[in-house]
């Protein structure tokens, strides 16, 4: 995590440096690391046997918790969004200054969706899986993701200015992500009548974090809990990846934060930042260190009941 987070920061440093220079590429650079890491993803999804049986009884149950949790989170959010910035903020980008893009995030997402499904469709296959695997492939993307979007971060001369003008109350976002998921994870708890209320939170409290809350699960609760765990987190990435200029028409620009998670320092901060505006680029950073920090306690105190 501090490796990538470093990786960052030499990206920030590099285009402060270049500040004078126009860096029109790196958009086109950030969305080709994307599409590798998501590729890779799929690869990662497609080569676990045990991953891919279970979808079929599971996968259901797993796309119903990542949905209540995004969605209560994002209210949670759209609730905080309206007491610092009122009804009519809108995310400071040009990409939503003029009012379209919806269309072009979509059939960016429905790219990113196709590169996933390809990864798929190789690790179903044994395509390169074992080597792929085996290597570093995902960790060095990441590094390099977040190089390119600390770069585009120092360049762009507003976003120091934009850090003096944040409110205060933005500290309480990851308060509301944390409240807002255990409510949706505590609702959907009466659909899922099999699932019991501490299995629905100790799940929705992975916060995206798939890798770690499903370790802690499955030593706790067994391996189709945790199973349930994996692929929930694995789609609350994905929805906020695929979803957030949605999230953002719907409950603001703090929404893409709070869907997120705990991955808002990494994986999701590149679109984060094209959708809720690169001056949200310390909070988001702060929202993912402190709901990532809070995911082994919240996880273990559930299992633990």
């Amino acid at each position: 995590m501090f490796t990538v987070i470093l990786w960052m920061l030499s990206g920030v440093l590099a285009g402060f440096l270049l500040r004078r220079k126009r860096l029109d590429w790196i958009g086109s650079v950030i969305n080709g690391f994307i599409w590798l890491l998501l590729f890779l993803l799929g690869i990662e999804v497609g080569s676990n046997a045990t991953l891919m049986r279970s979808l079929p009884t599971l996968g259901v149950e797993a796309a119903l918790l990542a949905l209540a949790g995004t969605v209560g989170s994002a209210v949670a959010a759209w609730l905080l969004g309206r007491s610092i910035f009122g009804k009519k903020a809108r995310p400071v980008t040009p990409m939503t200054a003029k009012g379209n893009y919806t269309w072009p995030a979509l059939r960016g997402s429905a790219v990113i969706v196709c590169f996933f499904l390809v990864g798929v469709g190789m690790g179903l296959g044994g395509v390169a899986a074992k080597a792929l695997s085996e290597s570093d492939i995902s960790f060095y993307a990441l590094c390099l993701l977040m190089g390119s979007v600390g770069i585009s971060i120092g360049n762009n001369p507003q976003t120091l200015k934009s850090f003096r003008t944040l409110s205060p109350r933005l500290a309480l976002l990851p308060l509301m992500t944390i409240v807002g998921t255990l409510a949706g994870s505590a609702l959907i708890s009466f659909v899922l009548t099999h699932r019991s209320l501490t299995d629905c939170l100790a799940i929705g409290s992975g916060f995206g974090y798939y890798s770690l809350s499903s370790i802690f699960i499955t030593e706790y609760r067994g391996a189709e809990p945790g199973t349930v765990a994996l692929l929930a987190n694995i789609v609350r990435e994905l929805l906020t990846l695929l979803g957030a200029p949605l999230l953002v028409r719907w409950f603001g620009r703090l929404a893409p934060i709070a869907a997120g998670g705990a991955t808002t320092m990494d994986t999701t901060l590149p679109i984060i930042l094209k959708t809720s505006g690169t001056d949200l680029v310390v909070v988001a950073l702060y929202h993912g260190f402190v709901v990532d920090f809070s995911v082994p306690f919240l996880v273990t105190l559930w299992c633990s009941l």
